[in-house]
Order: C-alpha cells, then sequence, then structure tokens
C-alpha cells in the first residue's frame, strides 16, 4: 500500500494497489484494525478506478462513413 493519494494515481496503479489489497484480504491473515482501512482503501481505489474507465470510455469515438460518402466522427456507446 502507498502513500499516494488516490486521485492522483494513473488507472493502472491504481487496480495493481486494489488486486494486491484483495490478496491480502482474501487471505484472512490481516488485524481486524487493518482489514477496516484496507476495505476502506479499496473502496476508493475502486471507486477511482471506475471513474478513470468512464473518463476514457467518454473520449473514444469512431469515425463514420455517411451515405454522402464524408466522414463523420461520433462517440461510441457501450452495450
Amino acid at each position: 500500500m502507498t502513500d499516494q493519494p488516490i486521485g492522483e494515481m494513473p488507472f493502472e496503479t491504481a487496480l495493481s494497489e486494489l488486486e494486491s489489497i484483495i490478496d491480502r484480504l482474501e487471505r484472512g491473515d490481516v488485524p481486524l484494525e487493518e482489514s477496516i482501512s484496507l476495505y476502506e482503501r479499496g473502496a476508493a481505489l475502486k471507486a477511482h478506478c471506475e471513474t478513470r474507465l468512464k473518463a476514457a470510455r467518454e473520449k473514444i469515438e469512431k469515425v463514420v462513413l455517411k451515405t454522402d460518402g464524408t466522414a463523420e466522427v461520433e462517440a461510441v456507446t457501450f452495450d
């Protein structure tokens, strides 16, 4: 676990730390107070990762060829 503020973390760093927290909690060998702290940081990391993914999805666009032969840029939808 790092002391880096979550809001400043790149997605990959936050995801890696979240995976590490999950591994530690699943092992079950962490004292209760530390487990609570880890869980809280994990929840914040999860929210941060979700926010970063949402922002990335909103930036993705696709080029569409219109019937008149011109190109147009549209937002990509994920269903």
